[in-house]
């Protein structure tokens, strides 16, 4: 029985400068970032590199058009390692790309999941949520199929993952909130899913206390204590997304997909209109077991009654990220039985991994409750 998977050394660095001065950042290497990271952390200290903005490709989160644009751009041939830092769109672009070859997405996809790599990859997160820095995963935008996909395979781990919580300081507060909503999700469905172990557990809800206690902590103290607390979020998300990378995601991710992949909403957000939706469903089919035990859990670090426990959750979540119903999107009642087959359809790599077995009856149930 495999108890755990991880795959990259984890590092940690006070400042960028120290991990530029530790890595050897410059020449050979392709840095994928964002405009903002480069022009705040890294211009004037990496000239010898290659750079590659990505949110110069667009705005939104990764598609494979955007993709292919940046495998044509980038020097592949003159690298010797790929530097992601930024989110988990940057790492995620980076992980394909590092994997590419030069081929097109297409390709990358037929390939899978014997993908490999002939070249280093380090990943350096600048939000506190994908867990990408420690899995093998990313989430594409397939423009073809209209609809967020995940893809993956052991060559894109990287190589080093590397906490720095300077680069977190100045994270904006919608973006802080969509990125740890994100790993609380990855914590709570690789606790419940059928694939988790007990070391899954250990760093699952061990990513929940962290992430809910520096939640009640922001919520009272305010932006000054979050950044206080910054690089306990940033362990969490590595926490949470060494869970997840054993454990596997569910249903909150395969629903969220749609609402993200059609409506460009932010994955975090689209994560946290379906969270307690989910869950609530998987009460109503079973009630017991480890679902009652996380209920449990999350409602002594909320100091209310177990029964109340969504609601307080909600209540808490709502304070940095007030939830919206599904039509406040745009999305339409007749969109809904369209979603619920497309998540059976397309997502079953994640609706495997459900705490129970959902049907596409189910899915349809939790739209329509939420919408």
């Amino acid at each position: 029985m495999k108890l755990i998977e991880v795959g990259p050394t984890l590092y940690s660095n006070t400042t960028v400068q120290e991990f530029i001065d530790e890595f050897h950042v410059g020449q050979g290497d392709l840095i994928f970032t964002a405009g903002i990271i480069y022009d705040t952390y890294l211009k004037g200290r990496v000239d010898d590199a290659q750079v590659l903005l990505v949110d110069s490709y667009g705005t939104s989160e990764p598609t494979d058009d955007m993709i292919d644009a940046m495998i044509r751009d980038a020097d592949l041939a003159q690298t010797k390692r790929v530097v992601a830092i930024g989110g988990g769109a940057v790492m995620d672009v980076a992980k394909v790309v590092a994997c590419s070859g030069g081929a097109d997405m297409d390709e990358i996809f037929n390939r899978l999941p014997n993908l490999s790599r002939s070249v280093e990859l380090v990943l350096v997160p600048t939000t506190c949520g994908t867990g990408s820095e420690v899995t093998m995963l990313a989430a594409i935008n397939r423009t073809k199929l209209g609809t967020k996909v995940g893809m993956g395979c052991p060559a894109m781990y990287g190589d080093s993952a590397v906490l720095i919580p300077e680069l977190l300081y100045g994270l904006p507060n919608y973006v802080f909130a969509t990125s740890s909503i994100d790993a609380l999700c990855h914590a709570v469905e690789s606790i419940l899913s059928p694939n988790s172990t007990p070391v899954v557990k250990l760093f699952g809800y061990r990513a929940v206390e962290m992430i809910l206690g520096g939640y009640q902590k922001v919520v009272a103290g305010g932006p000054e204590v979050r950044n206080a607390i910054m690089g306990d979020f940033l362990m969490a998300s590595a926490y949470a997304g060494i869970a997840f990378g054993t454990g596997g995601c569910a249903a909150v991710h395969a629903l969220s997909y749609q609402l993200g992949g059609n409506y460009h909403v932010a994955h975090g957000e689209s994560n946290y209109a379906m969270f307690t939706g989910v869950l609530r469903k998987y009460m109503d089919i079973k009630s017991d077991g480890e679902i009652a035990m996380l209920n449990t859990f999350i409602a002594n670090i909320l100091g209310c009654d177990v029964a109340h426990v969504y609601d307080e959750l909600e209540a808490l979540i709502d304070r940095l990220l007030p939830k919206k119903a599904l039509h406040e999107y745009g999305v339409t009642r007749e969109e809904l039985p369209v979603w619920a087959h497309r998540v059976m359809e397309t997502q079953q790599r994640l609706m495997r991994n459900d705490f129970v077995p959902l049907d596409e009856s189910d899915v349809l149930d939790i739209f329509e409750r939420l919408y």
